[in-house]
């Protein structure tokens, strides 16, 4: 309903400020999916280590994203340092 409700009154603009938070949502939305899984890697323990290839990986990708802005060189960059970091620290199951 909220969805279609756009789409029925396609009049309806929203406050400038309104608009300017709205701007924030997708950032937002994807740091909260994503956070967790970086520090939490198993779900219960909080794992602020070196030997944390989902954290490294996670910071290597934010670098990559800041340097490049480029969303393919951050993806690509972010599982290569991912997979890289995992088989580093022996941490791949072969």
């Amino acid at each position: 309903a909220i969805r279609y409700s756009l789409f029925a009154w396609p009049e309806l603009r929203f406050p400038p400020l309104v608009r300017q938070g709205l701007h924030y949502v997708p950032t937002a939305v994807l740091t909260a999916i994503v956070v967790p899984g970086m520090l939490l890697p198993d779900g219960e323990h909080l794992a602020l280590s070196a030997d944390n290839a989902y954290l490294l990986a996670g910071l290597a990708t934010i670098l990559i994203a800041a340097l490049t802005r480029h969303l393919l060189a951050t993806i690509l960059g972010g599982l290569l340092s991912f997979f890289l970091l995992r088989w580093a620290l022996g941490q791949l199951p072969l």
